[in-house]
């Protein structure tokens, strides 16, 4: 739908996945039921007057993703289930699409459908509130709000304004291999930090940052992994300008280096 709207401009998407399993006799189920769903979605949305999409237009806009972005121009950056694991157990995961423009992150937005409505934090991982799914999104100089996935009214949120460390809690992954947990926690103990750490799957954790759930983002990659760009950029805004972050060592701000980040990048938010 992006380059559908984008017509008078060259379209560029840096996406995690690719249509290959799909294309596979095993996969033909699979694809079926996806172009199901996205031609029942597209009915249901109502805004889109086009016609009912086949299996090889999903397999193509799938793969429409395959761009390498870079510095020059603009690219748009698709993760569209970031925390695999989360989305699987049930629990967070989130759709993260934001755009570069010139290299920097300019536009993000974050869908969390398992995202409760009201607040979570140590004491309450997955809130009290019955209401699930939030929407993000933040652009550039404007700051970052929050609306119900049903559309309803949007809220400007505000990260958390706790400065003494000994009352912050912070986020971390949910999955030890995705972050070093044993770190995180030496880092808590030396700041002082004495409430127990959050641990969800995904980006979720940028938008609950965003609006000031947790005011410490704490996460530590093994040596040697590369840190891809659909993992962050959409996140990164969410928080940007709200919070101090920090990609560190051999990373940046920037996005210059098409897919992947960094050879080794450790990201703080506080």
């Amino acid at each position: 739908m992006l380059q559908r709207e984008l017509p008078s401009e060259p379209f560029s998407l840096v996406a995690e996945e690719d249509s290959g399993d799909l294309r596979k006799e095993s996969g033909q189920d699979t694809l079926k039921r996806i172009t199901d769903l996205v031609n029942d979605t597209l009915v249901n949305e109502g805004s889109h007057n086009i016609s009912a999409l086949t299996t090889d237009d999903v397999l193509n806009a799938i793969d429409n993703g395959k761009s390498e972005g870079g510095s020059i121009g603009r690219h748009w950056v698709l993760d569209p289930i970031d925390g695999t694991k989360g989305f699987v157990r049930g629990d967070q995961y989130a759709i993260a699409l934001a755009l570069l423009d010139e290299g920097k992150v300019v536009l993000g937005v974050l869908a969390c459908p398992n995202l409760p409505l009201g607040t979570i934090g140590p004491n309450q991982p997955h809130s009290s509130s019955n209401e699930v799914g939030c929407l993000f999104f933040a652009k550039v100089g404007n700051g970052t709000y929050m609306q119900a996935l049903d559309g309803t009214t949007q809220t400007k949120v505000n990260v958390s304004t706790v400065d003494n460390p000994e009352e912050a809690s912070f986020f971390e992954s949910y999955e030890a291999a995705h972050s070093s947990h044993d770190l995180s926690s030496t880092i808590a103990v030396k700041l002082g930090v004495k409430a127990p750490p959050v641990r969800i799957d995904s980006q979720a954790k940028y938008g609950a940052l965003s609006r000031g759930d947790g005011a410490i983002y704490l996460r530590f990659p093994n040596k040697g992994y590369r840190e891809k760009i659909w993992d962050h950029a959409a996140g990164c805004i969410v928080v940007s300008g709200m919070v101090t972050a920090a990609m560190v060592p051999g990373g940046s701000r920037d996005n210059n280096g098409g897919c992947r980040v960094a050879e080794m990048v450790d990201v703080i938010g506080q």
